[in-house]
């Protein structure tokens, strides 16, 4: 199967489209809290001091990380591309995915401050 993107950051339209499709799987990597508030509907959820030990449970298919602005994100996308996944980023994080006015759960979520 050939890469989605030839680079590691992806927009929210390109993410939303391909969660759509079930091409990706989303990974939020934030903090517990930050979760609760608001998330993109039906990614998963692994801190990222977890994602090393959570590794094996993402094989299958290409995964998306995603915080809030995309810099947690961008970190765990070149670590686990350098592992031989194939990883991307949600460019500009939850603060981007909203700001395009994609949805978030649950209703009236928020984008957490820090």
């Amino acid at each position: 199967m050939a890469p989605i993107a030839d680079h590691e950051d992806l927009t929210p339209q390109e993410v939303a489209e391909l969660a759509r499709t079930g091409e990706v799987q989303l990974v939020d990597v934030r903090e517990p809290y930050e979760n609760e508030a608001g998330r993109i509907a039906g990614s998963r959820h692994v801190e990222l001091v977890r994602l090393a030990s959570e590794a094996e449970s993402l094989t299958g298919l290409p995964i998306v990380f995603y915080c809030r602005t995309g810099a947690r994100s961008g970190m765990a996308a070149q670590a686990f591309s350098s592992s031989g996944f194939e990883a991307y980023n949600l460019a500009g994080g939850l603060v981007a995915w909203v700001g395009v006015g994609l949805p978030i759960e649950p209703e009236g979520g928020r984008v957490a401050d820090h």
